[in-house]
Formats: structure tokens, C-alpha cells, sequence
């Protein structure tokens, strides 16, 4: 399957343009700084400080600390927040209201705070986890902070003092709910999950919406991405996620639904090409989750990656990863763009780690793909009013690196009592390859689909990290499956079907992570990984298990004797890789896929082995993903950390 391009002047423009650039690597965060969300506008989540490297590690201890308890409610589990580093000062959000924060990078004091007080609409936010802010500065003095509130307003601040930029939209402030098309957008509708991304003079905003496992509703807002003047605010362009008439792609959306469907947003951070002008969005699945009946067709540009110009918002290239998506595998996690050099051919390259444990790697100037990407026949729907696709791209190179589909030999093993319970346990399941579709409950005497990745992934908003120096892309991901199982439920929706608790008989969300054998996972392990792949040959080099395997599984009595060295935790490592190691920790446990997943260990590994040379216990569990930055002279890491019951940090550490 090849990408399509706007027009076929825009192929051959890219093409040119391909050959005119030279090949020049993302590089990470620049001189001790972190502009970005992902350290540079490439997501790459690297940094070439070497002060803290494997000679001295072993000395990190904590710096600093930031207290967040007194910024709402929900400030200690779910803070995802990585905060931006320039000119000595930190930049992060915090706490329910999503506040805007600086503190001393040196010393963690407090410099300003800015609230913006949204009453009920922020109340009724539909996303109040905080992953960060977006920077912007005309090298002149002008240096701006973007932050995009829970009740959906993207606000211009001083970066010196925190107060609102004058002359951006209204007194600093843009509402995000106008010009979606919709005659009312309701509050606690649609917000933000992720920072924007500033391209050049142009902010970019996306959005997420109520989960679809069961929406009351096959109606719902559209999760449009819009570019904005980072001057004035003025709005420059709109870029129709849902192809409406006369765009490319609406006839996909069959029998008119892209007048009604909504989501298929771009809730994960977005990637930019600051040198091209050139955003990547990783754009999510429709109205609903499970159930796709009331909007057949391939839905574009739904769970898709698109390349727009960044000034204007026109596209240049797309790649749909799932046609028709009925999995809840939306692109999680931002793209990341990487120099590679694969049979002696240098490229400007798009790497996109997902949940159904796919990389795609492209051309990120043309959208070809770096190694073929192959539709596949997958197993199709028995539900009632659904049609899903006769096929499926599936890349050539890399192999995935997560287990997917299931079978009786995916089942734990570690006795032959367990391993028949195993068995006992998924006949009571519909089993089968990766894109096996959701099943209805109790049809055919089965409780539902087992789905492995879940839908969590696989992959989630941790998403990679990448060495330009080297090529190799780190990826952190949970083998654990989901189980999905469709019923009706006309009380609570007017969908045909939906998904997830509702009737007593039926798995909540998330159960199939304890329905195996004596309370164990149903899926053999590793049940947490990291994963390193050559992006310049397409190979995978090393895969370790994250941590170990929690408390509840090492003791339980059924696995006395067995050895668990290899088991790995299941939850994902958030990443980030230096010029000497690759920093993990065991991860939130907010998505985990088993009880006591996550925990507060932090661990630095050798980057070319995946072999543990350091770890240490942080005061909670890493929440966020760590950044690192050089000032007076030192080089720090800071990552947030929380659980429930603890206060949520910013832990800095140092090995000096």
C-alpha cells in the first residue's frame, strides 16, 4: 500500500524538494535546552548531554523537588506532564486546572504561576491530565508560552512574567470550541490531552473527546487540527479530520456519515519538520470505539498519520494504519522523525510506533514507505449491521514488537496445571490473529473477543524514543490482551452496539488483566518490554522486560519455584536516551495492564545491550516522561512522579 498525496504537483514537489534538502538528522534538545514536549520538534526524546553518563550514575540522587499537592484533585496519579526547559527555567503544567508554571531549573523555585479561572466549563472538562506547553520565541525577546486549558482555550503567556500576550485572539485568549462546524459544542465535550506544537510562526492545535467504548451517541464533535498565527491568534487554516464534501476522502465515509461522526481527533502530541514546515498528526479512531455500523467506509484520514504544510494546513501525504478502525487502536503517541541510512540511501525518515505494536517507517518528505507495506486479509465481522475491511496494511520491516493475536500457545505455561486452566479459561473466548473483530456477548456461547495488543496497546502515549547518532528507535509496550465483547443497550446509547460494562454478566473494561489461571495474567510473559529496532535496517537488536513482575504475581502460591527474572512489569517505560545511556522506569501503573503495574523504580540501562548498570527508588511512580537539560554547569533529569495516596513531584536528579 503506498501513501496518497494531495495532488499529483504535490508529489512531484515533495520529490524535488526530497532531492534538494540535505539529509539532516533530528538531533535532539540543543544547547542543554528542551524546547519541546519531545525534546526537539522531532519527538526524538533525546539529548546529547554525556555529564551523567556510566561512570557516574551509580551517584544520582535527588536535587530537587517540586510539590504539586496544592494544585487540584487529581494532581498525584495522573500527571503526565514533561516539562520544557529554556534560558535556566522550566515550563510545566500542574494539577486540575492545568495551571501554567516556571520554576528555577537550577533550584526548583517557584518563579510564577498562571490560572485561568474557566467556571463550569473547565469543571465539566473532558480531559484534565496535563502533559505540558509549547514554546515559541522570535530570538528578538518576544518568547511566548502556549498552553491549552481543560475547557478548550489555547492562551498566549509571557514567558518572563506569566501574564497573557495582549495582542493574541481576545486578551491572550482563543475559545477552541468555535469554528468546529457543529451548531453547539457542549462543554465537557472536547479539550486536550497533549500540549500544541509550534511550527515555525504557526501554532497547532488538536484535541481529544469523550472515550468511545460506549458513546450515548454515534453523533459527536469532530476533533478538527487547526493552525494559528503565534503572533496575532489569528486562525490560518482548518484541517478536516473527517473529509467533508469535495475533500479528498469523503467518499469513505458512507451514507453521509461524516455529517454526524465525530471524534477521530488528534489527541496525542503532533511532530514537526521545522526546516520542511511540515507537521505530522497522528489522528485517532471515529465515533465509536467497537462498533464502526454507523459509519462504513475507511473513514479518513481516521487512525491515519498526515503531513500538512504547517503554514497553510494543506496535506501532502497521508498513511491510514487501519482501515474501517473497530479496536480502539488509535495512533497513541507522537511520530518521530530520524536521519536513517538504509542500503546506502539517506533518508529523511517518519518513524510511527502504534498499539498493535506496528512500526511504520516512511520518507517523511514523500510518504513513501522506507520497506513495503503490504495489505493483508483479516478476519472479518459477524455483527449484525457492521462491515469491516476485506484487508489490512502490514509492514515488511520491522517486525512487531509486541506479541500479536492469540492462540492457546500465547497462554501461560508455567505449569501444566496452569496452562490447562489457561485453556479451560480462553475457550470462553473468541481467539484469533491480530485484527480478529470484536464479537458480540454471549454469541455463539462466547463472552467476547480477546484482543492482543489490548486496547491500551502495545504502545501508548509513552510512545519511543530514538539515537539520531544511531539510528535505533527505543519502544516500551505491554502484553496483556483486552476483552471486547458488543451488546445493545438502547437506554444508554443510539448506537446499534457498544462496549464495556453495562450488564452485570459482561467483563468491565480492562478485566481480561485478571482472568487468568489463579488470578494471574492469561498471556504468557514478558508482560512489559523494551524493545530496540535499527531503524537503518529495519532489525530489531535487543528486548528486555521492563522491571520485574509486581508483588502480586512473584508471591503468588501458585508460581513457587518458578523463575519470573524475565517476566517484566506490565506497564510502559517512559523513555529518553542520552548521548551514553537509555533511562526507563517502571511506569504510572494508570494503564497498567494487571494489578500492581507501574512502581517507583528508575533505571538507567547500557543504550547498545538493554543491560540494567543503574537503578534507584524515586517517591511515587514515574508519571511522566523524563527530560534532561544543562545549567551553571550540571546536567539534570527530571521526571513527575505520583501514585495514589502520595502527592504528585517534579523530582530533578543529578550525579554531581
Amino acid at each position: 500500500m503506498h501513501p496518497v498525496n494531495g495532488k499529483k504537483s504535490c508529489a512531484f514537489a515533495a520529490l524535488l524538494l526530497a532531492a534538494a534538502l540535505p539529509v539532516s538528522a533530528q538531533q535532539g534538545a540543543q544547547n542543554g535546552e528542551w524546547r519541546y514536549y519531545g525534546g526537539d520538534a522531532g519527538s526524538t526524546k533525546y539529548s546529547p548531554l554525556d555529564r551523567i553518563n556510566e561512570t557516574n550514575v551509580k551517584n544520582l540522587r535527588i536535587a530537587w523537588t517540586w510539590d504539586a499537592k496544592n494544585f487540584g484533585r487529581r494532581a498525584d496519579y495522573n500527571w503526565e506532564v514533561t516539562p520544557l526547559m529554556i534560558g535556566g527555567v522550566l515550563y510545566f503544567t500542574a494539577g486540575t486546572r492545568r495551571d501554567a508554571v516556571a520554576v528555577d531549573a537550577a533550584t526548583g523555585e517557584t518563579l510564577w504561576v498562571y490560572r485561568f479561572d474557566e467556571g463550569e466549563r473547565g469543571t465539566l472538562a473532558v480531559r484534565t491530565n496535563n502533559r505540558g506547553l509549547a514554546y515559541w520565541s522570535d530570538g528578538k525577546g518576544d518568547d511566548r508560552i502556549l498552553l491549552i486549558s481543560p475547557g478548550y482555550h489555547l492562551i498566549a503567556l509571557n514567558a518572563k512574567t506569566g501574564q497573557p500576550i495582549p495582542g493574541f485572539g481576545q486578551a491572550g485568549v482563543i475559545d477552541l470550541t468555535e469554528g468546529l462546524d457543529r451548531p453547539v459544542v457542549k462543554p465537557g465535550v472536547i479539550g486536550a490531552s497533549s500540549p500544541a506544537i509550534v511550527v515555525r510562526d504557526t501554532v497547532v492545535v488538536g484535541a481529544a473527546l469523550l472515550t468511545g467504548t460506549a458513546p450515548v451517541s454515534k453523533e459527536n464533535v469532530p476533533g478538527y487540527v487547526r493552525g494559528f498565527d503565534v503572533r496575532t491568534g489569528k486562525r490560518l487554516w482548518t484541517f478536516h479530520t473527517i473529509a467533508q464534501p469535495g475533500e479528498f476522502g469523503n467518499e469513505t465515509w458512507e451514507n453521509g456519515s461524516w455529517k454526524y461522526t465525530g471524534n477521530t481527533a488528534v489527541w496525542a502530541p503532533m511532530s514537526a519538520d521545522e526546516e520542511l514546515g511540515y507537521v505530522y498528526l497522528p489522528v485517532e479512531t471515529p465515533t465509536g470505539d467497537y462498533y464502526g455500523g454507523h459509519r462504513p467506509g475507511n473513514d479518513l484520514f481516521a487512525e491515519s498519520l498526515v503531513c500538512l504544510d504547517a503554514r497553510t494546513g494543506k496535506r501532502i501525504w497521508h498513511f491510514q494504519f487501519i482501515h474501517h478502525g473497530i479496536w480502539d487502536w488509535d495512533i497513541p503517541t507522537e511520530p518521530s522523525l530520524i536521519g536513517i541510512t538504509v542500503d546506502g540511501r539517506k533518508i529523511k525518515a517518519v518513524a510511527q510506533v502504534t498499539k498493535q505494536a506496528f512500526t511504520y517507517v516512511f520518507d517523511r518528505v514523500t510518504g513513501q514507505p522506507v520497506w513495503p507495506i503490504v495489505e493483508r486479509p483479516v478476519p472479518q465481522s459477524n455483527t449484525p449491521g457492521e462491515k469491516t475491511s476485506a484487508t489490512q496494511p502490514f509492514p515488511t520491516k520491522p517486525a512487531p514488537f509486541d506479541r500479536q493475536g492469540v492462540t492457546l500457545d500465547d497462554l501461560i505455561d508455567f505449569t501444566p496445571e496452569l496452562k490447562a486452566e489457561a485453556v479451560k479459561i480462553a475457550s470462553q473466548y473468541q481467539l484469533g490473529p491480530i485484527f480478529t473483530p470484536p464479537s458480540v456477548f454471549d454469541a455463539n456461547g462466547k463472552r467476547g473477543t480477546l484482543q492482543l495488543p489490548a486496547a491500551t496497546g502495545g504502545a501508548n502515549w509513552q510512545g519511543g524514543a530514538v539515537d539520531p547518532e544511531t539510528g535505533i528507535l527505543y519502544v516500551s509496550s505491554v502484553t496483556n490482551p483486552s476483552v471486547i465483547a458488543l451488546y445493545k443497550d438502547p437506554k444508554r446509547s443510539d448506537m446499534d452496539y457498544i462496549s464495556g460494562a453495562g450488564a452485570d454478566q459482561l467483563p468491565k473494561r480492562g478485566e481480561a488483566r485478571n482472568i487468568g489461571p489463579q488470578g494471574l495474567p492469561l498471556i504468557k510473559p514478558p508482560w512489559g518490554r523494551i524493545t530496540a529496532i535499527n531503524l537503518n535496517t529495519g532489525d530489531h537488536v535487543w528486548m528486555v522486560p521492563n522491571g520485574q513482575a509486581p508483588e502480586y504475581i512473584r508471591n503468588n502460591p501458585a508460581l513457587k519455584g518458578i523463575d519470573l527474572s524475565k517476566a517484566g512489569n506490565p506497564e510502559r517505560a517512559p523513555l529518553l536516551v542520552t548521548k551514553t545511556l537509555l533511562f526507563a522506569g517502571d511506569g504510572s501503573g494508570l494503564f497498567a495492564s494487571g494489578p500492581g503495574g507501574g512502581g517507583p523504580m528508575f533505571r538507567a540501562l547500557n543504550k547498545k545491550t538493554g543491560e540494567l548498570i543503574f537503578e534507584m527508588k524515586l517517591p511515587a511512580n514515574e508519571t511522566g516522561i523524563p527530560m534532561t537539560y544543562m545549567v551553571n554547569g550540571r546536567q539534570y533529569i527530571v521526571v513527575a512522579v505520583g501514585a495514589n495516596g502520595v502527592p504528585a513531584q517534579l523530582v530533578a536528579l543529578t550525579a554531581q
